[in-house]
């Protein structure tokens, strides 16, 4: 029986100006002072499709977060940046990230549905269903918004948007300048949606686009994560630590959306990684020590402060932090900001609990890639460990997150890309199509279905409660 050719993996790059070492800005090969610099973004993208990756992913948040003076803490707002980037690229996919809970379904549709005519198809919609307190703060609101809220406001924000961009027939527009007859009417259609969160009539003020929705994305670990990704999501950004807790999650996530119905290869799995390359292990090591070495501290220990909920700053930094004082689960209700963020919370108590890490210890392996599994080690070594985790199932793909930007970038571009090409794990040329049919999801039909029945509305409204 012939031997059974590699899958091919899928690959993101996650562009953060310096890079996503929490030290990466005072990098002498950090470009975090080029971060409003639309040039140095094009650059970065266009490097991205010389390697031909997948798409570049943007993240957001509508806070400041940190210290401003001991991280890049602010920058373009990313649906703006990719609509720049779609202008100087010909087929790299622009993911963003874009909260439900703080935007409204009409004019994230509208803006989403811009880019993806823009690109002509290769938009991409990271749905976020952030909403902690630092981001609240900004919204009129004192609490954070509690997790089952934010993905109930999530789903039915989804709901809304598919059927806004639903809402033109892919052949509406019929442009007959003779007969005066610019669209067909009974080819658009009013969406008429009433729920919990939102009521909006419809329809979108922008024709069907070419990817009919963008290519829908979940970053997920938490279990509604998990369960909102099984369901709506088509390719899921995730941040396991290890190959064992990689693989359990996708076989989770992708049994979840079998029970759904959902095809075998959907949703796509991209675990993040942040390699720190070097042409010797020795090489690569050295640069993983000068970015620890340049590490605030002091941010760092604040930073667990408020993840673990406890003053990190008062323990001996040179020992383990002493189990009685880590939160369990059940306690994670009464703390604020562990509230917004139960599985870092939890990824970091467990982290503690199995590695018996010192609290300098953590605090290094936080800021080592804002999240990300760390890879220290030559293109060989971190072409062999991506090879590893596609092979055991813990992933499709993976979202690239160069602790430097642009050096690292441009090294896994060079000398990682070839190794996977070479292996029959990575493309060598881009096939023509959308970004959908990159990741090999079908392009939704543009049949006007009945409208759903109007979600029931509670008698006591939730945060954020729209109607």
């Amino acid at each position: 029986m012939p031997a059974r050719a590699p899958r091919r993996l899928h690959l993101n790059a996650f562009l953060h100006a310096p890079g996503h070492h929490d030290a990466a800005w005072r990098h002498p090969d950090s470009g975090g002072h080029r971060a409003l610099d639309v040039d140095y973004h094009i650059d970065l993208a266009r490097t991205a499709e010389r390697g031909l990756f997948d798409a570049v992913f943007l993240a957001d948040t509508l806070a400041v977060r940190g210290r401003p003076d001991a991280t890049v803490a602010a920058g373009l707002e990313p649906l703006t940046l990719l609509t720049a980037l779609a202008t100087a690229t010909e087929h790299i996919g622009l993911i963003a990230t874009a909260s439900t809970t703080f935007y409204e379904p009409y004019i994230l549709a509208r803006t989403l549905a811009s880019l993806d005519h823009i690109s002509h198809g290769r938009a991409g919609w990271n749905v976020a269903a952030g909403g902690d307190l630092a981001e609240a703060a900004n919204f009129n609101l004192d609490e954070p918004i509690e997790h089952t809220v934010r993905y109930e406001r999530a789903a039915e924000f989804l709901d809304v948007a598919t059927q806004l961009w639903d809402s033109w027939a892919d052949d509406a527009v019929v442009h007959d300048r003779r007969a005066g007859r610019y669209a067909d009417p009974q080819r658009v259609r009013e969406v008429a949606h009433t729920g919990l969160f939102f009521k909006v009539r419809g329809p979108l003020n922008v024709q069907r686009t070419p990817q009919g929705w963008p290519l829908l994305v979940h970053s997920a670990s938490s279990a509604e994560g998990q369960e909102f990704a099984a369901r709506y999501a088509e390719v899921v950004l995730t941040g396991q630590q290890n190959l064992g807790d990689a693989a359990a999650f996708a076989l989770e996530v992708k049994s979840r959306a079998a029970a759904y119905g959902r095809e075998a290869d959907v949703p796509v799995i991209m675990p993040s990684i942040a390699p720190v390359i070097g042409s010797t292990e020795t090489e690569a090591r050295r640069l993983a020590r000068e970015l620890t070495e340049l590490h605030l501290a002091e941010p760092g220990v604040n930073q667990l402060s408020n993840l673990l909920g406890i003053d990190v700053a008062g323990l001996d930094p040179e020992r383990p932090i002493p189990a009685g004082l880590l939160p369990r689960e059940e306690d994670l209700a009464d703390h604020r900001f562990a509230r917004s963020w139960p599985t870092t919370t939890t990824q970091l108590t467990d982290l503690a609990i199995r590695e018996r890490l010192t609290v300098r210890q953590i605090v290094a392996r936080l800021g080592g890639g804002r999240g990300h599994r760390t890879v220290v080690g030559t293109p060989e070594q971190i072409a062999d460990s991506m090879q590893e985790w596609s092979q055991a199932g813990a992933a499709d793909g993976f979202t690239i997150a160069p602790p430097i930007l642009p050096s690292g970038l441009t090294t896994f571009v060079d000398q990682v890309v070839p190794l996977l090409q070479r292996r029959g794990l990575f493309r060598t040329e881009y096939d023509l199509g959308t970004l959908r049919e990159r990741f090999g999801v079908e392009r939704p039909e543009d049949h006007f279905p009945e409208p759903t029945p109007a979600t029931p509305r509670r008698t006591a409204r939730p945060p954020l409660a729209r109607v």
